[in-house]
């Protein structure tokens, strides 16, 4: 028990370096750059927010697709998200496009992809609570 209480604890900080640029660092060890100001010379935190949901859910399914031996060679998440023009300027709506490589089966992939959405990411999960998302799934060759 003890060891499902420790994933529950994740850690994170922010070490400002200058302007609006931080460093961020999570309790796995490994850090990134975050720009919040205009400059962009990393990733805002909002877009570490779509990138995370496409991380998230293109590794449930990936981990779908395997267990149901679906011969896929590639796939690529793709987000496009619409703000509040208010403040806290949420995302209202999100749209991920999810492009899949190989010979996989349309009903697996819709079917991986809807349990993403309604069962597994977690990222997903907390947007819902602001934002529509819907998706698309293409498939390449």
């Amino acid at each position: 028990m003890l060891y499902l209480r420790t994933l529950a604890l994740i850690e994170a900080r922010a070490l400002w370096t200058d302007k609006e640029r931080f460093l961020g660092e999570a309790s796995s060890g490994h850090a990134l750059a975050v720009d919040a100001g205009p400059e962009k010379s990393a990733s805002s935190p909002m877009e570490l927010v779509l990138i995370a949901l496409c991380s998230c859910t293109a590794s449930d399914v990936v981990g779908i697709l395997r267990k149901k031996r679906e011969p896929f060679t590639s796939l690529e998440v793709r987000a496009t998200g619409e703000r509040a023009s208010d403040f806290p300027q949420v995302y209202t709506s999100v749209r991920l496009t999810y492009r899949v490589g190989g010979n996989v089966t349309h009903k697996a992939m819709e079917d991986a992809v809807r349990l993403s959405k309604e069962k597994y990411c977690s990222v997903s999960a907390m947007l819902d609570k602001t934002a529509r998302i819907e998706f698309a799934i293409e498939y390449a060759g």
